[in-house]
Formats: C-alpha cells, sequence, structure tokens
C-alpha cells in the first residue's frame, strides 16, 4: 500500500508537469534553458525552494540540530536576507541584459575567455561534488524507507545501484527532455507537498513528547532542553555567530545570486515584477525553514535522549518513529521529489551551461538554436549517465551536508567576487577577472590541503573566516589591476528589452518586512 501510493503520488506530479509544459517550445534557448521566459512568482519560488532542499539537507542540517541545537539555522534564516539582495541588487541587472547563463554576463562584462572558465568552474563542481552525492544521499534515503534490499532479495550496495538508477533517469528526463520549465513546474508540485510533509515531522514528533498535546510538548522540549535553543552559535559549533559577518553572508550571496542552479529560475521570469515576487515570496518561506530542518533534530534530541550512534541518523530515526504508517508512502514521494529535483535543477544547468557558453562558442559557432538545445541534451544525457556509475562509489555520506560547504568554497567566493566587481566597477579589464578566479581557487585549495595535512595550522579560523579573507583579498588584487591597467572605455550595461524590467513597487517594503523578521528571530532566541 505505501508503494502504491508512492508511486501513485510520484506520477501524478509528472502528468501535471507534461499538461502544463506541452506547448513550450523547446527548440529554442529561451524555449529549453528558460522555460520560454514565463515563469511566474509562484512557480518560481516553489522551484527555488524545492531545488535548495534535498535529502544531504533535510538529513545534514537535523543531525546538526541533534548535535549543536538551533544555532545551524543560521544557513536558512540568512538566506531570506541573501535572496532579498538579489531581488534589490542583482536580479534587476541580469534581467536587464537579458541573461540566459551568469557567465553570459562575464563575457559582456570582460571577456569570453572569463566567461568560459567560469562555466567551467561550475560544471567540475556539478559534476565532481553535487550531481554524485545528491544520487548517494537519496537513495540512502529511499531505500532505508522502502527497506529495498529486503523487498528486493539484494543486498544494501546493490539497493544503492537500483535507486541511484531509478533516480537518475527519472531526473534525466525531466530535465534533459523537459527543459527548465517542466523542472520548475514539477518542483512547485513537490514544494507544496514538501512543505507539508516536512511540517508533519516535527508536528507528531511534538505531538508524541506532549502526549498527544501539541503546544505542551513544545514547552516540554524547550524547558528540558534550554541549551538547544539558542541561536547564536558559540565557538565550537558548526556555525560560530560571529561567522555571519565574515563568510556566511558571501557563502550565501553566492549561492543565491550568482549559483546557476539557482537563478536560473529567477531568469526565466516573465517580467522583473515575478522575479522579484518569486524571490521575496521564497525568502519568507526560508525564514520557516528551521520547522523542517532543524526543529526535528532538537525533537530526535529530546526523543532518544541524545543516545543516537550518529547525529544524521537522527531524522531518518524520528521520521520511523512517528509517523504513521498509513502517511510513509506520501512522505517517501514527497522526499523523492526533493531529491528529484535537486538533481534535475544541476543537470538542466549544466545542460544550459555547456550548451550557450561551451557549445554555441568554442565548438560550433554557426549552429542554430535547435542545434544548441540538441547537443545540450546529449551533454546532459552523458552528465547523468557518468554521475549514476559515480554515485554508488561514494563510500561514506555521513558528513556531507559540512563537506558540501567546505568543498563548494573552491569556486564560490572567486565566482562572486568577478561578478560584485563586476557589477560595481567600470574600468576594471579582464585580466583582473581571470587573476581574481585563478587565486581565488588556487588559495582555497592550498587552504583545504593544509587544513587535511596540518589541522592545526588554521585551527583558530574557520572555513567561513577563509571565505572572507579570501574574497577581500581577491577584490583588493581585481582593483590594483584595474588602477594600474585600467579598459580604454567604460563598462556600460545595455538593456535588451528581452523582457520588462519595471520593478515591482512594494519591493522594498517587503524587504525591509523580511530583514525585520530575520533578526527578531535572532533576538528573540539569543
Amino acid at each position: 500500500m505505501q508503494f502504491l501510493t508512492f508511486i501513485g503520488s510520484t506520477a501524478l506530479v509528472a502528468v501535471v508537469a507534461y499538461l502544463k509544459t506541452r506547448n513550450t517550445k523547446e527548440d529554442s534557448s529561451d524555449g529549453y534553458f528558460l522555460g520560454g521566459r514565463s515563469l511566474t512568482a509562484g512557480v518560481i519560488a516553489g522551484s527555488l525552494l524545492l531545488t535548495n532542499l534535498s535529502t544531504e539537507q533535510i538529513v545534514g542540517l537535523n543531525g546538526a540540530a541533534y548535535q549543536s541545537g538551533l544555532s545551524v539555522m543560521v544557513w536558512e534564516t540568512l538566506a531570506a536576507i541573501a535572496m532579498v539582495v538579489t531581488a534589490i541588487f542583482l536580479l534587476p541587472r541580469y534581467l536587464k541584459g537579458g541573461l540566459t547563463t551568469v557567465p553570459g554576463f562575464l563575457a559582456k562584462r570582460f571577456d569570453v575567455t572569463t566567461k568560459t572558465l567560469t562555466s567551467g568552474l561550475f560544471l567540475t563542481g556539478y559534476v565532481v561534488v553535487l550531481l554524485p552525492v545528491i544520487l548517494y544521499s537519496g537513495s540512502l534515503a529511499i531505500s532505508g524507507m522502502f527497506d529495498v534490499p529486503e523487498l528486493l532479495g539484494i543486498t544494501h550496495k546493490q539497493s544503492i545501484w537500483v535507486c541511484v538508477w531509478g533516480i537518475g533517469i527519472i531526473g534525466s528526463i525531466y530535465a534533459v527532455f523537459g527543459g527548465l520549465k517542466a523542472v520548475a513546474v514539477s518542483d512547485s508540485i513537490n514544494a507544496i507537498g514538501l512543505l507539508i510533509g516536512g511540517v508533519l515531522i516535527p508536528v507528531f514528533g511534538l505531538m508524541m513528547i506532549g502526549d498527544g498535546n501539541l503546544l505542551e510538548g513544545l514547552s516540554t522540549l524547550t524547558t528540558e532542553n534550554p541549551e538547544k535553543f539558542k541561536s547564536m552559535g558559540g565557538e565550537n559549533d558548526p556555525v560560530p555567530f560571529y561567522t555571519i559577518f565574515t563568510g556566511m553572508m558571501l557563502v550565501q550571496l553566492f549561492y543565491w545570486g550568482t549559483n546557476q542552479q539557482i537563478i536560473q529560475r529567477a531568469l526565466g521570469a516573465k517580467d522583473l515584477k515575478e522575479g522579484q515576487k518569486g524571490l521575496l515570496l521564497a525568502s519568507f518561506i526560508k525564514i520557516l525553514g528551521p520547522i523542517i530542518v532543524v526543529l526535528p533534530g532538537l525533537i530526535a534530541f529530546h526523543l532518544f535522549e541524545g543516545n543516537l550512534e550518529s547525529a544524521d541518523s537522527a531524522y531518518p530515526m524520528l521520521v520511523k518513529k512517528v509517523l504513521p504508517n498509513a502517511w510513509v508512502g506520501f512522505f517517501a514521494a514527497v522526499l523523492f521529489g526533493a531529491i528529484l529535483s535537486s538533481f534535475n535543477s544541476v543537470l538542466n544547468s549544466s545542460v544550459t551551461l555547456f550548451g550557450i557558453d561551451i557549445y554555441k562558442q568554442h565548438i560550433n559557432k554557426e549552429a542554430n538554436e535547435k542545434t544548441v538545445v540538441k547537443y545540450g541534451k546529449t551533454f546532459g544525457v552523458a552528465l547523468a549517465i557518468a554521475a549514476m556509475f559515480v554515485a554508488p562509489l561514494i563510500a561514506d555520506a555521513g558528513s556531507l551536508f559540512d563537506y558540501l560547504q567546505k568543498v563548494n568554497g573552491i569556486y564560490s567566493i572567486p565566482i562572486l567576487t568577478i561578478i560584485i566587481v563586476g557589477y560595481l566597477t567600470k574600468y576594471v579589464p579582464a585580466i583582473a577577472a581571470k587573476i581574481g578566479l585563478i587565486s581565488g581557487c588556487g588559495l582555497y585549495i592550498c587552504y583545504l590541503l593544509v587544513d587535511v595535512y596540518s589541522p592545526e595550522t588554521f585551527a583558530s579560523l574557520h572555513f567561513l573566516d577563509i571565505c572572507a579573507i579570501l574574497f577581500v583579498l581577491n577584490v583588493i588584487i581585481m582593483l590594483i589591476i584595474g588602477k594600474l591597467y585600467p579598459r580604454k572605455e567604460a563598462y556600460i550595461q545595455e538593456y535588451t528589452k528581452q523582457v520588462d524590467i519595471t520593478p515591482w513597487k512594494y519591493t522594498k517594503q517587503a524587504s525591509i518586512v523580511i530583514c525585520i523578521i530575520v533578526v527578531g528571530v535572532y533576538v528573540y532566541f539569543a
């Protein structure tokens, strides 16, 4: 019965996504890569949230909360402010330039080599880290929820292979053959299910603590575990509070404002109003994120009395303990949707980057849009197959969330640096951007190697501090080069008139309200 509910819920999403997208022209770049620039606020918000939320985050952040308490909510709450900055500063500039990819701006601002280097960095990060990790962590969740080894009479290792290929094939069909609109529409439907299912877990958990009374359960949880309900992390916590003012905001700005995988949803907006409303709606909902990705970890700490062998097992164990059997199929379908969303979003972005920034730019400059889409899809299929082979080889998924955040610094900080400097200056030349990319990546890799072989060297610095130091250093290097060897002509951004860039009239008011709520949450739990 659970399995039938799972299949039915998953199939329903696929049918609705097909019906909603069958009239989108996907033989053009805008039609395939940006959903015909037709995405509305609700679709953008739902897709942003579900692209971000997947098993490594749900399991990883709840595990961190189980271990360290409420302070890890910074990954959720500060994201709201990063989206506000994106809506006010970055998105108007992206849409004014008619961008399909973020690196597309770098070609106009600096040169084609800078764009190609950036696209290569994005693709390397997606292929080596993101796709295999999403597939592997998702497969662990699905295999455990349905007890696939027992169901099919196979070993645990074989069940991971089965789940990886199942998720990979279905995700590829969405992303490669449906384009961004199919991804975004299916994301929006799954987002509703994830919000419902995600909220039910802490609700059932609190009712279990309070013997059927939700408020009584919440009161018991907070009074018996006061040390877990502090918003400001200490020096030994995964995210010390002071890092909000060093590298945390930079990492969030990169993720929500310049990461192709995420921002592609907003680039597909029908106009600036819809894009801004979508980002701000997502940012408001993001403030409520800790209910799904932090609170369950705190409930698990109370119910299991802190005695679990692994912190990352907190969420799966809680789901198993509190969720009624009748809900398991639905929740598995929702979780499957979250896994699928992250996988197909990364894949769709990879196809876009390859098709626009590499194939069209370097392999076949004369290719028409239909040919670009065709070869982009071919690349997507190859990429998906490669990820499906690599994913089961990942041996240890124990600390994936922390690992991902740390490793992503290799390309996140250099890319953020050159985009910010590119928009805020007019005379910094292309050579400065190339040096910024190379020095940023190289220095961060050196830090990671030193941290592995001589951890005491940077023991007093958090990796977010390193991100901040390298960001400032990169900016200084680029500005010095700009002063010594400036561009001959000032860069002026042209308006391509592909979409209306009249801003939403309530953008500033909504942004202020969101920022006040975030600060209020911190003050309340301080």
